[in-house]
């Protein structure tokens, strides 16, 4: 156990420096300037990884993407950069991996999500080359890029697991940037692409499913659902899938590649999993409107490492976080919690270079736009919104705990 001298207290802990993380300090800092907070972060960068569809694609640079963390943290908050290597919500605690322990009167918890590369057999060991690729790194996503300007036809495959992940629509994103490339440049004649699903549905709300599969019909890219990928042998370009038969059988297939984009499986953080505050599934367990514990009312959670059943995306964490601060200043003044959030999440599904269709939609999948647009049609506008104006707003506005925001709008599709 630490000594008296290696623990120290903070009023508002927030465990991770992510979006999720900075944006609740920022937020709370705007509300009470006199908070003592304190954010606990191992990175010494801090990543706009909604971008990271536009750099694979080769349509945005890498260096936009990123700031030190340093220079993003709230003025007056204070940076711990280490790991959190256990939680002791019973004590109000939480060990760190200096060996020092931090005190707490309120806990916000936001690591964000563990991207699993070595549930595939194979593919760290090739990832980064032999036309294998992955936007969900920064560390790889220059690769893909790469791998899209080097194609010169031949078999190209797109993957994605079965939820839980982080913005779902991404892995379909760069199959129709790729698609987009290979017709621009003359190949479709020499190419197949494939974008194989270990979900059972295109997309996660069914009202978008008609224009996604018109979308991948028009490209070419033919789609294949219940298929997970299981292994990548890199220097033979070959990827192993498993699906089950007709008759529930567990069966291999082997396709040969020449360029593989592969979207990692993904669960919580393994010091969250196997902590205290963890539901069965591993993910911090709050409640869906309050973000409060169900266990523990000073703890919190927002982000992809909370149990909210919504898409892990920047745009829910966007609603979310004034929620989880109106909440956690209430917890602190001895009040019960008022305010909700309905689930709010919003995915841009890149379709093309220029178009983008504007997934938005709360709990129980009811389709919820903010702006009164066709939100089943691809648009140029949206293009400039997901490639100029979020970036912008994210980094001025939203990292700076500025939360005034157009309100979404639920909408009958039927």
């Amino acid at each position: 156990m630490p000594t008296e001298s290696e623990t120290h207290r903070h009023q508002v802990v927030i465990i991770g420096g992510g979006t999720a993380g900075i944006t609740v300090a920022a937020s709370l800092k705007r509300r009470r300037p006199g908070l003592d907070i304190a954010i606990v972060e191992p990175s010494e960068r801090h990543y706009y990884q909604p971008a990271f569809t536009l750099v694979g694609g080769g349509a945005y640079a890498l260096d936009k993407t990123r700031r030190a963390t340093r220079d993003v943290l709230p003025r007056g908050v204070t940076l711990i950069k280490a790991a959190v290597t256990a939680f002791d919500p019973d004590n109000n605690r939480v060990e760190l991996d200096s060996g020092e322990s931090l005190g707490y009167a309120s806990l916000v918890v936001a690591p964000g999500i563990k991207l699993d590369w070595g549930r595939v057999e194979g593919l760290e060991a090739t990832l980064g080359k032999n036309g294998v690729c992955s936007n969900y790194s920064p560390e790889t996503v220059e690769y893909t890029a790469r791998c899209l300007n080097e194609f010169t036809g031949g078999n190209a495959i797109f993957t994605q697991p079965a939820p839980p992940l982080k913005c779902a629509g991404a892995p379909q994103k760069i199959a129709y940037l790729a698609a987009d490339h290979v017709r621009r440049n003359g190949l479709a004649d020499k190419t197949t692409l494939k974008f194989y699903s270990g979900g059972g549905a295109l997309f996660s709300v069914p009202d978008f499913v008609p224009p996604l599969e018109r979308v991948a019909q028009r490209h070419g890219v033919e789609v294949i659902l219940s298929h997970d990928l299981v292994a990548v042998d890199g220097e033979n370009k070959l990827a192993t899938f498993e699906a089950k038969s007709a008759e529930g059988e567990v069966v291999r297939i082997e396709q040969p590649f020449d360029l593989l984009h592969v979207t990692p499986y993904q669960c919580a953080p393994d010091v969250v999993a196997q902590s205290p505050l963890a539901d069965a599934g591993g993910w911090v367990e709050v409640d869906k409107a309050t973000t409060q514990h169900l266990r523990y009312p000073n703890v919190f959670s927002l982000g992809d490492a909370s149990s909210l059943p919504t898409s892990k995306t920047a745009a829910a964490v966007r609603k979310q976080a004034p929620v989880t601060v109106q909440n956690l200043l209430a917890q602190l003044d001895d009040k019960a919690p008022t305010a909700e959030y309905d689930g709010y999440t919003s995915c841009p599904l890149v379709t093309d270079y220029g178009r983008v269709m504007i997934a938005e939609f709360i709990y129980g999948g009811v389709v919820a736009p903010t702006l009164p647009l066709d939100p089943f049609k691809e648009s140029r506008f949206y293009w400039w919104v997901k490639k100029s104006f979020l970036p912008a707003f994210y980094w001025r506005r939203m990292l700076k705990g500025c939360e005034r925001d157009i309100a979404h709008k639920p909408r009958k599709t039927s």
